[in-house]
């Protein structure tokens, strides 16, 4: 984790507050004057001496290196590095479960549609450690439907593909990410299929401007008609979009954003065609995203403050909205204001805890704005916990 770390201060001042100690009991307690315990949770005076270091550790009753804020690991690190091993294991059974007959029974097209259906309402409620322990069965399940039923079991490879890569993003797994959604790619086998892989594929390879052709291709394919399509066609465009702001093309991320902002007027708000929930409030947080990744934070906190007061705002699935609140995060750090950063991000908390706890983007975001010294405490409270501070 970059940047400089929280000053001890703070530090005390949050777990003395937890301890539910007053500066003047905690003062006691150590042998000090509530004075020195002042200055030293505003940073006004340091502590040198080890032997201090070790007193105010004993009475807040936590390790020097949790006081120090070193060998903290993030929670439940181990637990998901544990899952991401089995989905990996799931995923590199590919190439002997697809062509081999399987000694066991396969699940019925209906039921494995369910449970892919039960996967993706599990990511857009940003359940993301529950969704780690189901993927390793479901892939396994696709994968023993393909080999019976190549044809029939196709939605479901490229539904649990693209669910998988979704996930893995999330939990900054690039590499894996990548393989998921380039077999959702590869066992597509229409330009609908294909389209809604791409929407995953360009959430892996954001960080390639080499992606943003494939996402235009795979539009291209999408003739403009029903809700179903117009929604695939528009959120490929926003994945472009986002790619070019990545690159700093300002010209054709808003070329590409007006032309996704005219096919989500006629698909409306509330709906969740092919699980991208496009529609005009994904588009406008598509705007805020664009313009946080070229830097332009008074546009985005502007576009975001507007667009949180839609009715869209609410019909979006919970990982999308606390999704979202990072980026405004973000937003609100560049036009210095952490007091409303550590608001939004408090709140994204609130509304979907992994996507702040289990998703090290955010964790990132967490940590820098409560390294700020404008920051209120309870976003500080928030990193220690977290174990990013």
């Amino acid at each position: 984790m970059g940047g400089d770390p929280v000053p001890i201060g703070r530090r005390v001042a949050y777990l003395r507050v937890r301890r539910r100690l007053s500066q003047q009991s905690f003062a006691d307690r150590l042998g000090k004057s509530k004075s020195w315990v002042d200055k030293v949770e505003r940073g006004v005076r340091s502590l040198e001496r080890v032997s201090t270091i070790r007193d105010i550790a004993a009475v807040l009753r936590v390790d020097v290196s949790a006081l120090l804020g070193r060998d903290v690991q993030p929670v439940g690190v181990a637990e998901q590095r544990e899952g991401v091993a089995r989905i990996r294991a799931a995923l590199s059974a590919y190439e002997m479960a697809f062509g081999r007959p399987t000694d066991r029974e396969v699940m019925s097209p209906v039921r494995l549609a369910r449970e892919v259906r039960h996967a993706w309402m599990t990511f857009q409620h940003a359940r993301y450690p529950r969704l780690v322990e189901l993927l390793p069965a479901l892939v396994t399940e696709v994968h023993r439907a393909h080999t019976q039923d190549p044809v029939a079991a196709r939605a479901a490879v490229v539904e649990a593909y693209r669910v998988t890569a979704a996930l893995l993003v999330k939990l900054g797994e690039g590499s894996l990410a990548w393989l998921a959604a380039d077999r959702a790619m590869s066992a597509a086998g229409d330009p609908v299929l294909l389209a809604c892989a791409a929407v995953q594929l360009g959430q892996v390879l954001r960080a390639s401007a080499r992606a943003g052709p494939v996402l235009l291709a795979a539009a291209s394919q999408i003739a403009p008609g029903r809700p179903e399509e117009l929604s695939l066609r528009g959120s490929l465009l926003v994945q472009a979009a986002l790619i070019a702001a990545r690159a700093g093309d300002d010209r054709v991320v808003g070329e590409l954003l007006d032309e996704a902002a005219e096919l989500a007027a006629q698909v409306g708000d509330g709906h969740d065609h092919h699980r991208t929930a496009f529609g005009p409030t994904a588009v406008e947080l598509a705007r805020v995203a664009a313009a946080v990744e070229v830097g332009d934070g008074p546009q985005a906190v502007a576009r975001h403050e507007q667009a949180i007061g839609w009715d869209g705002w609410r019909w979006l699935p919970v990982e999308h909205r606390a999704a979202h609140l990072i980026d405004a995060a973000r937003a609100y750090l560049q036009t210095d204001d952490p007091a409303n950063a550590a608001r939004v991000l408090l709140r994204a908390e609130r509304l979907a805890p992994a996507e702040i706890r289990d998703r090290p983007a955010a964790r990132d975001v967490v940590a820098q704005v409560a390294r700020d010294p404008g920051a209120p405490p309870t976003i500080t409270q928030l990193a220690i916990g977290l174990g990013v501070l």
